[in-house]
């Protein structure tokens, strides 16, 4: 069982000092998520200031939370909705021409419950180009979604995904082809 009295973060977990954490914690609350729904450059330049890198023309909502901006890259004309999070304790890389749909949720962070001090780890999570994950999908730490995927509305994704298919279901799974 666990004993989170005996639990530590491992050195450099959050990638950057504890002040410039706060910091974006502060940016996001006042200037990210109050900005109007249009201004999708603010939210790209505010994701960049603090070391994210953001492609040409990526849409961003408001409601997006991202944990730590300087663990994110997102790649050209890709689409994040409304209430996505982006649990970026780990690194996560999300391609271009990616649609990510309102209400979905990549972890790249977990505790490994077999240890008793309960440890803290990051495994990257990978959204190739042109995918497409639907509403409300999980995303589990480590995945690699390859190419052109589309992943179905409330799916759970906690096994790699291969490219070029339409996949749903809780455990996610290959149903078929996609066409086009």
């Amino acid at each position: 069982m666990q004993h989170l009295d005996r639990f530590k973060l491992p050195p450099n977990f959050r990638g950057r000092s504890a002040i410039i954490v706060q910091l974006w914690m502060i940016v996001q609350a006042l200037l990210f998520k109050p900005s109007p729904q249009i201004f999708y450059g603010w939210r790209r330049c505010l994701l960049r200031l603090f070391g994210a890198q953001i492609g040409k023309n990526v849409l961003i909502r408001s409601s997006v939370t991202v944990t730590y901006p300087w663990k994110l890259s997102i790649g050209d004309y890709s689409w994040v909705g409304d209430d996505v999070v982006l649990y970026s304790v780990g690194e996560i890389i999300i391609g271009s021409n990616v649609v990510i749909s309102q209400s979905s949720y990549i972890c790249a962070a977990l505790h490994d419950y077999t240890k008793p001090d309960f440890p803290a780890y990051t495994k990257k999570v990978t959204i190739e180009d042109e995918c497409w994950l639907a509403t409300d999908v999980y995303v589990a730490p480590g995945i690699i979604i390859g190419n052109g995927t589309v992943v179905g509305a409330r799916s759970s994704v906690f096994k790699n995904l291969p490219g070029g298919k339409i996949c749903f279901g809780n455990p996610a799974r290959v149903v078929k082809e996609r066409l086009g």
